[in-house]
């Protein structure tokens, strides 16, 4: 399951994680992002022993979306080790991201 995170709480549930994380930058009024939204309900069961996936609200989390130079939404960041490891900005088929997450996380 995919859980919402804010500004306070993205360092110890993103950073600080033993295990990949990927953050999906949304908003609630972006129809992109609600596209996504299954397919990374999807992804987040189907790849749940390799990575967690959370997202963020730009709107109500705008320091974190800042400081990761998130401009365009939905904006998807893998981080390893506090590190990011991956990005892609806008939607994309269940396969494809698939595939560049498996890639990444390995």
């Amino acid at each position: 399951m995919v859980s919402q995170i804010d500004d306070q709480g993205f360092k110890a549930k993103v950073l600080e994680s033993p295990t990949p994380v990927l953050v999906d930058f949304f908003a609630t009024w972006c129809g992109p992002c609600h596209a996504i939204a299954p397919t990374l309900e999807e992804i987040s069961r189907e790849m749940a022993d390799r990575l967690t996936v959370v997202k963020v609200d730009v709107d109500e989390s705008p320091d974190t979306a800042s400081t990761y130079g998130v401009t365009s939404i939905p904006t998807l960041v893998l981080f390893k080790g506090g590190q990011e490891a991956w990005r892609r900005v806008g939607a994309a088929p269940k396969r494809t991201l698939t595939e560049e997450l498996g890639k990444a996380v390995s």
